[in-house]
């Protein structure tokens, strides 16, 4: 069956990869299947049509024959538990490999997208200058757990997994603002994601959709 998943029509990040739709692309990559992708404006995405694929009117959706899935956290979830290459075979370790993922979006996405936020959409009020740092330290925080827990290693748990795959797309977030280059481990965290041959296809799809090529992957 056809695995099809939306995306925006064209990204509001410009194809740099930090909408949800490459976190699917990605999980898609790393267990080698073959996928099609929807483009949606923004208009369509509140649409009956979409909003019958996704309540809240947002991206990315998921389709596998009569399946329809919606949040990028259950579909990569989805993937990684039908195919091979994402959890580890073993009970346990496959729990914690879920764990990570939970903890990438409930817990170090929050602070995260929340100093997104306060740069992007609060930065004219008055009481910006006095809020941001607050926000900062917030992040700081979550990042200081991270990189003590991350410590030396290549991953969270072992080999790669639907956990590093969240976290590092939660993660890059944050490169363009500087606070990465704060914890060596986690930079190097992240670029090790990045150089994975799955996500530099996931990615090169995603700016695909950008700059008007195939959709098919």
């Amino acid at each position: 069956m056809t695995i099809t998943i939306t995306a925006f029509e064209r990204s509001p990040d410009g194809g740099k990869g930090l909408a949800r739709d490459t976190r699917v692309r990605w999980a898609i990559e790393e267990a080698g299947l073959s996928y099609e992708v929807r483009p949606v404006s923004f208009r369509a995405m509140k649409e009956p049509a979409h909003l019958a694929l996704h309540p809240f009117g947002q991206i990315p959706t998921y389709e596998e024959g009569d399946l329809a899935l919606f949040e990028t956290g259950a579909i990569v979830l989805h993937i990684a538990q039908r195919h091979a290459g994402l959890l580890p075979d073993d009970a346990d370790a496959r729990a914690r490999a879920i764990t990570w993922m939970f903890a990438a979006l409930s817990t170090v996405e929050p602070p995260i997208l929340e100093l997104g936020n306060a740069r992007l959409l609060e930065g004219s009020k008055p009481w910006n200058a006095e809020r941001l740092p607050l926000v900062e330290d917030r992040v700081r925080v979550r990042l200081d757990q991270l990189s003590v827990r991350l410590g030396d290693a290549d991953w969270l748990d072992g080999a790669f997994s639907a956990g590093d795959l969240m976290m590092v797309s939660v993660l890059l977030r944050l490169k363009s603002s500087g606070m990465l280059d704060e914890y060596p481990n986690l930079a190097a965290y992240v670029a090790r994601g990045e150089a994975r041959p799955a996500y530099q296809r996931a990615f090169d799809a995603q700016l695909a959709v950008n700059t008007g090529k195939s959709s098919t992957i």
